[in-house]
């Protein structure tokens, strides 16, 4: 079964529930036993063994803990006690009304979301919950929809991670570049020369991008998200209280009425430099350990322990939480010693639904991993027969159907772009660059798209929204943004111009903004702003 057809039978069947159900882990369970029973050739006896192995191997594997995985949920835990005791102490509280003040509009609001997005690019898995934990006081504020902000948090973490050379994704990209450039004697050009001349190529980002601001400022809805965003705008629920919302306190905490915009900005402030500080000195720490000597800022981030840096920069916010609920304590009669008790266990339980999602995501990409679904796909990409111009639109194409598939884009990054390298070298070096550019973007593409990607995961939790709600939703904005990449991709195939590609990029978002012009709801959004502000 490994490498076949049959191979993409898992996530076929994960997928297809998920679209048809909503139901993410009943759905995300029937691709996993799918899975284990290919791998066993319908062995029951041995497919209970496949799933224990399977299951297992998040916490366990080659003899030693899985400690990725484990930090990964450790710092989801920890963030989502950071968050009960900022709520606690009156920080989210303080800083809905602040913002309030200062940004008047709901666009101003997503606008803001976004921006920080943009802003915090060291990893998308940190960005992804750290901008959702500072922006859903302000967004829940203004009706902006759950669905709407795991948008805006997904669409501008990983394509801003993609493109930074100062970042977990830049590393590991530059890393795998070298690789290349050492296996085919590559000289005209460092790996992180050609990661920069990548950048302007990478056209899904820009795209993804541009539609984000666009959507934002022009309050362009549509598909699902209109249905979410309408309901928020004339109900002011800002997502649907019967389904399971990861992330969200479920009770009603005591909050401090003395609680000031410093209890939610300081300890987000803390995690931030705690986190970029733990990622230095672990990659310094790394580095010199396999190299020995200094390490450069690039180096660092080359060789960094992403998880266990998030477990030590929660852990920093976590103390100075800590720290400003013992403030309230004194000033408030409400907050006492049984509140912190009851931060842990409401921050806890906030975090469990996404935490259940992220292991049989993790199960279902490894099972997916041994029936080798990436190589099967990119089988598809060495025996086709194309003109060769076509290789960076089908390469973007591929790379999204992979990472859509595998819900992996570092996955698709490693598998696919040593062949997108092969064959560039083997037909037409100038296409190079190009090639590996289309990999990266369609990899990103595929990544907003699938249910099973931890990343699209923690976007929801980080915002607060149904998974499901989340994909769904996202996927019309991302599918809109590859055909505007697709067609840059086309020109650039056969112009050789990153320009004129990048340009086309431009004049269709342009085409975009304009034929979707504003909102047709725009006058119930004006009734719901001057009703929050009231």
């Amino acid at each position: 079964m490994e490498g076949t057809w049959l191979s993409l039978l898992p996530p076929i069947i994960a997928i297809a529930m998920v679209v048809l159900t909503r139901r993410v882990l009943l759905s995300l369970g029937a691709g996993i036993i799918a899975a284990a029973l290919l791998l066993v050739d319908f062995s029951i006896l041995s497919t209970f063994e496949k799933l224990w192995a399977s299951f297992s191997g998040v916490f366990w594997s080659d003899g030693a803990l899985n400690l990725w995985n484990i930090f990964i949920i450790l710092f989801l835990l920890i963030l989502g006690v950071i968050t009960a005791f900022i709520n606690i102490s009156g920080g989210a509280r303080a800083f809905g009304e602040w913002a309030m003040k200062r940004v008047k509009t709901r666009a101003g609001a997503q606008v803001l979301t976004a921006c920080l997005g943009v802003i915090i690019f060291i990893d998308d898995y940190f960005n992804s919950l750290a901008v959702g934990q500072v922006a859903r006081p302000l967004t829940d504020r203004h009706r902006v929809s759950r669905a709407k902000l795991a948008y805006l948090i997904d669409s501008t973490a990983a394509p801003v991670c993609v493109v930074s050379p100062v970042s977990s994704w830049g590393a590991y990209i530059i890393a795998v570049i070298g690789g290349i450039f050492t296996e085919h004697a590559i000289t005209e050009y460092t790996p992180f020369s050609a990661f920069m001349q990548m950048i302007p190529m990478n056209l899904y980002v820009w795209a993804a991008l541009g539609i984000v601001f666009i959507v934002a400022f022009r309050g362009v809805d549509f598909g699902q998200m209109r249905k979410h965003e309408n309901r928020a705008i004339e109900t002011g629920k800002v997502y649907d209280e019967t389904k399971d919302i990861p992330g969200e306190l479920k009770n009603d905490l005591p909050t401090s009425s003395h609680g000031t915009v410093g209890d939610l900005i300081w300890p987000i402030i803390a995690l931030v430099i705690g986190t970029v500080a733990s990622m230095m000195w672990t990659g310094s720490q790394l580095y010199t350990e396999e190299n020995g000597g200094s390490a450069s800022i690039l180096q660092m981030f080359e060789f960094t322990d992403v998880p266990k840096s998030l477990v030590w920069g929660a852990s920093v916010g976590l103390i100075v939480s800590i720290g400003f609920f013992m403030r309230q304590v004194k000033r408030s009669n409400k907050i006492g010693g049984a509140e912190f008790f009851l931060a842990l266990k409401e921050g806890i339980k906030s975090m469990l639904p996404a935490i259940y999602i992220l292991v049989f995501a993790w199960m279902i990409v490894g099972l997916i991993g041994e029936l080798e679904t990436g190589e099967f796909l990119a089988k598809a990409v060495t025996e086709s027969n194309l003109n060769i111009a076509w290789l960076p639109v089908l390469l973007f194409l591929i790379a999204g159907i992979m990472a859509f598939s595998t819900g992996t884009s570092w996955g698709s990054f490693g598998i696919l772009l040593p062949i997108a390298g092969t064959i560039a070298m083997s037909t037409d070096s100038s296409l190079l660059l190009p090639a590996l550019a289309a990999v990266l973007a369609g990899s990103v593409f595929g990544d907003h798209c699938s249910p099973i990607s931890d990343t699209t995961i923690l976007s929801s939790t980080g915002a607060g929204s149904n998974h499901i709600d989340h994909v769904i939703t996202q996927v019309p904005y991302a599918v809109t943004g590859a055909v505007i990449a697709a067609a840059g991709y086309i020109l650039l195939g056969f112009t050789g111009s990153t320009w004129l590609a990048l340009g086309l990029v431009i004049l269709l978002l342009a085409a975009f903004a304009l034929i979707m012009g504003r909102n047709p709801d725009k006058e119930r959004v004006v009734s719901a702003q001057e009703t929050v502000t009231k």
